[in-house]
């Protein structure tokens, strides 16, 4: 610091040839993502800087020349100390963040004012690369940083040590198949094949062939062989998205797969033995489903020896902002319009519900 003091005492034509308001701003623009602010003695805003509007969701123009938050003031005895606070957020979040602040004097000693600068952690901030934000947020290809989500995170991992059959329920789009690959990739069974299977996107009769395949000539235009997902993923995991929508007849053969370990193809006189574990999920109830004679009781018994339920995003709600800026991060991947800044009054949750659920508006 002394250094650059002489340096800038020896050359002061350097320095004087810039606004020092606009030099000072180019500068404190190099620690953005961090938050840095200004205020005079009588706390007043007079810096607020695009780092502190991501932070906080309070744009500058809603600050500048008003009486700071308390958790922001800096008084004459704070000069250099750092301590960590808690700062609101527009969407009623709060994140921890670490605050250093410089006191500032006037010619003749006084107090006026000081500089502060916020830090949050990258996962609370959701604004450094991609990289170092979701590191640690990052489970399987699962983002999230909610306790509600640790706990399923734990049940994926004991889950992934047994073969038992696991049955995930949550509603469309969050995140039950990207939870079965974490269960597969965790497991003994890695390196085998991983299938998935929408069992509500198929009639029942291409179902029961694309599930247990087919032998030639077991219908009209059945004029080869078909080896069904069952057999392309021996030794690995079997997806059944939407079990619930399973016709009742292969409700039953799905049911002796589990307990015998073996099948007949549509058409087939011989049955064939099967290593597949099953992973099964459904945004219904299934209880609901057996009491109206939909599905199977001894089934749902087989498919849920393991379930695990996934929590929609709006029980979730610090999610919204790390899922934002993973989606702004593959838009910007792909060489469009860059996206560099959200406005606090754009609809965090409008946007990242939209990717997250479909449909949703």
């Amino acid at each position: 610091m002394k250094q650059t003091t002489l340096f800038f005492a020896n050359n002061p034509q350097w320095i004087e040839q810039f606004d020092i308001t606009s030099l000072l701003s180019k500068l404190f623009d190099l620690y953005d993502p961090s938050g840095i602010y200004i205020v005079d003695k009588a706390q007043r805003v007079l810096y607020w800087s695009s780092g502190m509007e991501k932070l906080s969701g309070i744009r500058r123009v809603d600050m500048l020349g008003l009486p700071c938050l308390p958790g922001y003031a800096i008084t004459d005895s704070g000069d250099n100390t750092e301590q960590p606070v808690n700062i609101a957020q527009t969407d009623d979040n709060k994140i921890e963040v670490q605050k250093t602040v410089c006191v500032l004097h006037d010619k003749a000693g006084a107090f006026a004012g000081g500089i502060g600068l916020l830090t949050a952690h990258a996962a609370e901030s959701g604004l450094a690369p991609k990289t170092s934000r979701e590191s640690n947020q990052n489970f399987q290809g699962i983002l999230s940083r909610s306790p509600a989500m640790q706990a399923v995170f734990q049940i994926i991992r004991n889950a992934a040590e047994t073969e038992a059959t696991v049955l995930v329920r949550g509603e469309s789009g969050s995140g039950k198949e990207l939870a079965a690959k974490a269960i597969h990739n965790l497991s003994a069974r890695r390196d085998a094949p991983f299938l998935a299977i929408n069992c509500a996107a198929l009639s029942s009769n291409l179902l029961d062939s694309e599930l247990f395949g087919h032998v030639r000539g077991a219908f009209t235009g059945a004029i080869k062989e078909h080896r069904g997902l069952f057999q392309r993923a021996q030794g690995g995991t079997l997806f059944l998205d939407e079990v619930a929508e399973l016709p009742l007849d292969l409700q039953a053969k799905l049911l002796r797969v589990i307990q015998e370990r073996n099948f007949i193809p549509v058409g087939g006189d011989r049955s064939i033995d099967v290593d597949v574990r099953i992973v099964a999920a459904t945004h219904r109830s299934l209880r609901e489903e057996v009491k109206y004679g939909r599905f199977r009781e001894d089934l749902m018994y087989r498919l849920r020896v393991v379930p695990i339920f996934i929590p929609p995003l709006r029980e979730r709600r610090e999610d919204i902002g790390l899922l934002l800026w993973h989606f702004i991060h593959l838009h910007n991947a792909g060489n469009f319009r860059k996206i560099e800044k959200i406005d606090p009054h754009a609809g965090f949750a409008r946007l990242c519900l939209a990717r997250q659920y479909p449909g949703v508006t």
